[in-house]
């Protein structure tokens, strides 16, 4: 059975004593759930976050990192400075960092092996632009992202994998992605997986769905058959919301 899974991605928000703040209302507020809950903070708080919740069930993830173990990269994080605070959950791709940072495929595979070098768990991140929606593209660009990043990696790296699914152009476009079309979406992929590696592999990796999850539509979307769990962006920074949406799963 898959594991579900509430991811929080927190983004470049939320100071230390903000950061702290968060963390005691949720571990407070947190209900009782079979799926894993993640939170991701800004990297200067990733180890405040650590020892925040050193008592509790939610696991810490980092928002990105450097594919090169050390060297001349000024202002970049390797996969060993978090580990050595205790974290080994990483994400990679997010749209956010393909679009304003021009991460592209090749160089997303380069992390992607790294992490997993490192024995890390990867939450990978990918998706269409409305203009590939409207082109009729989104299936080509979804597998297109898949196989450039992940589609070489051996099929005992798949138990590291966490996959999410974003449709970037139903994100602050004022356009609106249906339950139906986050489903549709998540069954193309694991169909994709299956034809690509195994029907095993295929059915035991989560996939979680990153458009716009919040309170109100948690649960329909988390109803669908592929769909495992959400990464949460701004819901995920006010604990109420949060904690909703982990009720929905």
């Amino acid at each position: 059975m898959r594991t579900k899974i509430v991811a929080g991605n927190w983004k470049m928000n939320k100071d230390l004593q903000e950061t702290e703040q968060l963390l005691t209302e949720l571990s407070a507020k947190l209900p009782d759930t079979d799926a894993d809950v993640i939170v991701a903070p800004t990297f200067v708080n990733l180890q405040a976050a650590k020892k925040a919740l050193q008592d509790s069930t939610m696991q810490v993830a980092a928002q990105n990192m450097h594919f090169a173990e050390n060297g001349a990269y000024t202002g970049e994080i390797s996969a060993d400075m978090l580990l050595s605070l205790g974290v080994d959950i990483v994400i990679l791709g997010h749209s956010e960092r393909r679009s304003h940072f021009g991460e592209d495929d090749a160089l997303l595979a380069k992390k992607v092996n790294t992490a997993i070098e490192k024995d890390m768990k990867v939450i990978f991140c990918f998706g269409e632009e409305l203009e590939d929606r409207k082109s009729d593209n989104h299936f080509a660009v979804v597998e297109s992202q898949l196989k450039n990043a992940l589609f070489d990696l051996d099929a005992s790296a798949w138990s590291k994998i966490i996959l999410a699914y974003e449709p970037v152009w139903a994100i602050g476009t004022g356009e609106t992605a249906s339950p139906e079309q986050a489903q549709e979406m998540h069954a193309f992929i694991r169909k994709t997986l299956a034809d690509g590696f195994s029907s095993s592999i295929a059915e035991g990796v989560s996939i979680l769905y990153g458009g716009s999850v919040k309170p109100a539509n948690a649960a329909e979307i988390f109803s669908k058959p592929d769909v495992d769990g959400g990464l949460i962006g701004g819901a995920s920074l006010v604990a109420t919301d949060f904690t909703d949406i982990i009720k929905a799963i």
